[in-house]
């Protein structure tokens, strides 16, 4: 008996855990982070409190995990692309970037947010440490590896080049929806399907070599 209930507990435990990064997620994006309660999140998840205590320790641990598994697309398509510096993985980092923002979309606007508070501010120290362990170090390399691979045009600078490439898979996201509106853009999968696209030519016509850019 006491068999089949250790059997059946991993999965329980699994769905809590998502269950409450789900609802992390759902409360951080909307919500000042000192009026997200650990309560507040378990409540929301429909699991009991002192779940959050166990699997994260506490809400500072709460937020640094779902920043790290919302991004973890992202982390591993960047993996890809500094194994393999093809065109196809560097451009599937948009894409995926845009598939998995697409299911939050107000996740851009919470990084935009705490990357203006005081660096002392505890969201603001969270978030730089997930992105100095995750994403830096890779964007540094792939970058050089684009360069290496002859994928970016030899007069092209990399720096620039990330400020650009960033700036079109971000903007989207943060862009204030008023705005949007009034150019007639509504922010849906079918629509960044067709910028995903356009952005292609775009980079395909600017910094990205020719031969490459016809593959």
């Amino acid at each position: 008996m006491s068999e089949n209930r250790k059997a059946g507990r991993p999965s329980a435990d699994i769905d809590a855990r998502q269950l409450l990064i789900d609802a992390s997620r759902e409360l951080f994006t909307v919500k000042p982070y000192d009026k997200v309660s650990t309560r507040l999140v378990a409540s929301t998840a429909g699991v009991n409190v002192a779940m959050i205590r166990y699997y994260f320790g506490n809400k500072e641990g709460l937020f640094e995990t779902m920043l790290r598994e919302t991004i973890e697309p992202m982390k591993q398509q960047m993996q890809r692309m500094v194994k393999d510096s093809s065109q196809k993985n560097f451009l599937d980092i948009m894409r995926t970037y845009y598939r998995e923002m697409i299911k939050v979309p107000l996740f851009p606007r919470l990084i935009a947010r705490v990357m203006y508070m005081d660096s002392s501010d505890t969201q603001r120290k969270l978030l730089e440490k997930v992105f100095i362990d995750v994403t830096q170090p890779m964007q540094h390399v792939m970058f050089d590896k684009l360069v290496d691979s002859g994928i970016l045009r030899p007069d092209a600078d990399p720096r620039l080049c990330k400020v650009s490439y960033i700036s079109l898979m971000v903007f989207p996201f943060i862009a204030p929806p008023a705005l949007l509106a009034i150019h007639g853009i509504e922010l849906n999968e079918a629509f960044l399907d067709q910028l995903l696209e356009h952005n292609i030519k775009l980079m395909s016509h600017g910094f990205l070599q020719p031969t490459h850019s016809q593959e």
